[in-house]
Parts: structure tokens; sequence; C-alpha cells
């Protein structure tokens, strides 16, 4: 298997130095490359393209956010990262639509050592390489629009509350993604892992949410552009349920701390759908084709069609943005939980049970529905729970 290329850009050559130093226990898994400049990482790029870049904000000449602006036009499958202690700083403002992940500088050895493990990981996630290329452009998701609405309507509302503005973020899949990819970057200086999309708009604050929602534009309008293939208000309710009963059950084996993890994975599950359709229009309608010539699944007719579905997909896009491992296993395996190693009860188990729950109480008659994979339930300690885990959706249809 080739090493993977990455390559370090920093105008100063004591802290690329610093780097190859710190680096260096890594040296036989990866080829590593370190520019001077931005116009030389260029140069290196056109040899041979790096697989990861992380490059310095502030340089003469050509800045790191014109660097990153070039290498996602000309290179958009590389993984871009933004090493930058400068929060307030408007070109890295500009640069929320290029970077994938924000690093403080200076950067601690294990934090940045744990980026560049995480990052090459997420090649062996995803090997077709156009849709690597498609997932690593992406910088907005789809969002309902009369929620993009709500949202700009209590944004110039001078009585709306923090509050407010978290719930109608919380609404949507795609807002919520795009707010915790930030929130959780060094970019506006929170370490702590936040796992709630409400939290991470309180966190923000009102006046840095209307900068990135009215200036930056860091979410899309899709009301005039729908994507093809689905629909999505059927999908942010699935996603939504998803999440509320996935929290539930996570806390109901016990595991109050995976909970948050639970709930924003059972969220963001289906977002692999939401990059498909809005990106590869013509494609995704070939999977609704093909599900209705065949029978199939939507995750198999994806397969067919891509060589991978929106688990895998959906996960890649959300690792490329920095969210924490638990939720992207339990993203890429939500279909597929036999194939998972892990042997506990772990986030993954509960949107699992969680989606298959969901999606067999939406079908009217048993053909429709899936039988639970026992043998992962049982392997994980949970397949006398399931039956409870029924119980409590069934309690939620009944208090509603």
């Amino acid at each position: 298997m080739d090493k993977k290329r990455i390559l370090f850009v920093d105008d100063e050559q004591n802290i690329l130095d610093g780097m190859k130093r710190m680096l260096r226990s890594l040296r036989k898994g990866l080829d590593m490359q370190f520019a001077d400049s931005g116009r030389r990482a260029l140069e290196i790029m056109a040899e041979k393209p790096a697989d990861v870049i992380i490059s310095d904000m502030r340089m003469p000449g050509m800045d790191g956010a014109e660097l990153l602006r070039e290498i996602q036009e000309k290179y958009p499958q590389a993984i871009r990262i933004m090493l930058t202690g400068q929060a307030d700083d408007e070109s890295v403002l500009r640069t929320i639509g290029v970077v994938h992940q924000f690093l403080a500088k200076p950067c601690e050895p294990e934090r940045l050592k744990t980026t560049l493990h995480r990052a090459c990981l997420l090649n062996n996630l995803l090997t077709h390489p156009l849709l690597r290329k498609v997932v690593a452009r992406i910088n907005t998701l789809p969002s309902l629009p009369d929620i993009y609405l709500e949202l700009r309507e209590l944004l110039a509302d001078p009585e709306s509350s923090v509050d407010d503005v978290a719930q109608c973020i919380a609404r949507d899949i795609g807002m919520s993604a795009k707010i915790m990819q930030l929130v959780n970057s060094a970019f506006f200086g929170h370490f702590q892992n936040v796992k709630n999309p409400e939290q991470a708009v309180h966190l923000l604050g009102l006046d840095t949410i209307k900068s990135l929602v009215l200036t930056v534009r860091i979410f899309a309008d899709y009301e005039k552009d729908q994507p093809a293939g689905i629909s999505l208000a059927e999908l942010m309710n699935h996603s939504m349920a998803v999440g509320g009963l996935a929290q539930k059950i996570a806390e109901n084996a016990g595991t109050g701390e995976m909970a948050d993890e639970a709930l924003i994975a059972g969220l963001m599950h289906d977002v692999g759908k939401l990059v498909m359709a809005a990106n590869l229009p013509a494609e995704y309608g070939l999977i609704q084709e093909l599900r209705e010539k065949e029978g199939l699944a939507v995750f198999q007719a994806e397969r067919k069609i891509f060589k991978a579905g929106h688990a895998e997909i959906g996960a890649y896009l959300l690792g490329l943005w920095g969210f924490p491992s638990p939720v992207i296993d339990a993203i890429a395996y939500h279909h597929r939980p036999g194939k998972y190693p892990g042997k506990t009860f772990e986030p993954l188990t509960a949107v699992y049970a969680a989606n298959l729950i969901i999606y067999n109480k939406d079908k009217k008659t048993a053909d429709d529905q899936y039988e639970p994979d026992n043998d992962y339930l049982d392997r994980v300690g949970c397949l006398d729970s399931f039956p409870e885990w029924v119980k409590i959706s069934t309690a939620d249809n009944d208090n509603e």
C-alpha cells in the first residue's frame, strides 16, 4: 500500500523543522513533504499531489486562504487543514467554505498526530475516486427552504434570542452539521468536544451566527434547486426521529455518556443521501429507478451504482469535517453493523437499532420490514434489550 502523502506549508523554517522532529516517528507510514511558501507548495502538488495539506494561515505573498482555495480548485480530493491562531481574521472567515478542519497554532503534538491518523483512515473508508473528489469539494449541505427562511427572519429580528436560533438550526441536519464542524474546530477556540447543535449555537453566540449566515453564507439555500429523487422534509423528519430514539436507547442501556454522540450520529446518519442527491442528481435518479426495478433497499441500490452507500459517503464527509470517531463509526456502519469489529454497546448500536425500529414502524406490512441483526446484537450484549427499545419507541408515539 502506498504511503499517504502529507504536505506541510509554513513560511517559518523553524516551524517546519519543529514539525519534522515532532512527526519523526511517523516517517515509516507517511510520505511527508515541507514547503516554505504557497508557491512552493503548488509546485510540489504539481509534481505529485498530496492526500492531506496542512497550511499556516499568515504567510507573505500567498497566504493560507489563497493557497487552499487554489488547492480546492486544482486538487479537490485533497484534505485541507488550516493552522491558525486568528479566529477573528476576515481572511480566515473566507476560508470556511474551503477548509475541512482548523487547528490551533501552535498545535499540540498528539492532536496533530491524531488528526493525521484520522485523515489517512478516511481514505480507506471511501475508495471511489469520483466520490472522494465530490465529497471533498462540499462546503454546505441542502437545508429545508422554510427552515432557512425562518432562520434568516429570526436573525433579522432584534427580539430573537439565541435559544430561538438554536432550536431552529437543530431542526435541520445540514445546518446542524455545518455549525458543529465549526464549533468543534480550533477556529473558535472551543477545544471541548461539543456534541449537540443547540449547545454549539450557544457557544458561538448570536453575533457570530449572524456573521456566518448573512455574510459568509455558510448555509445553502435550496429553495429553487431541490435535490432530485429525495424529499428533504421526509429525510429531516426521519433523521430527527432516529436521533431522538438513539439518544433514549443509549440512556436506557446505561451509557448516558454516549447519549449525545448517539443523538448527533442519529441526526446525521443519512447525511450521505443529501450529498449524493445534491451533487450527483443524475446518478441518484438511477438509484431510484434501480430500487423500483429490482425491489432493492436504498443502500443496496447505492452500492450497485456507486460501489459505496450513503453511510460511507456521509461518514467520509463528517470525518473530513472533524466529527468524533464514535459518530463516524455509527454513520459508516448503521446499515451493516455486523461488519464493525466492536463487541460492546456503542453509539453505533443505538443508531442501528433506532434506524431499524423507526424504518419498520413506517412500513405498513411485515414484508417491507427488516429483521434485526441478532448476531450483532448478541455480540454486543444487547439481544435481550432490543424488545425494550421497541417499547420505548412505541411509548414515544403514545405520548405524542
